[in-house]
């Protein structure tokens, strides 16, 4: 049963890794943000692109299943 199911194992470790990647980069940049003083416009700009980054890795996620789904 886990060789059947091992392609569909490592693409949840390898999404749940990138998403724990994502929070830490999130966590160091708020540190960084509140070290270096920077306005709210800079920093509404830096969480949009990291917002942006972070939609784009899920939609493509959620694409590739749909593509896969419809292939199978």
């Amino acid at each position: 049963m886990f060789s059947d199911n091992l392609e569909q194992i490592e693409s949840l470790m390898t999404n749940f890794a990138i998403a724990i990647l994502f929070l830490l980069i999130g966590l160091a940049i708020q540190d960084v943000l509140k070290k270096g003083n920077v306005p709210r416009f800079g920093r509404f700009f830096v969480w949009l692109v990291l917002f942006l980054g972070m939609a784009g890795f899920i939609a493509k996620g959620v694409i590739q299943f749909v593509v896969e789904a419809n292939i199978h």
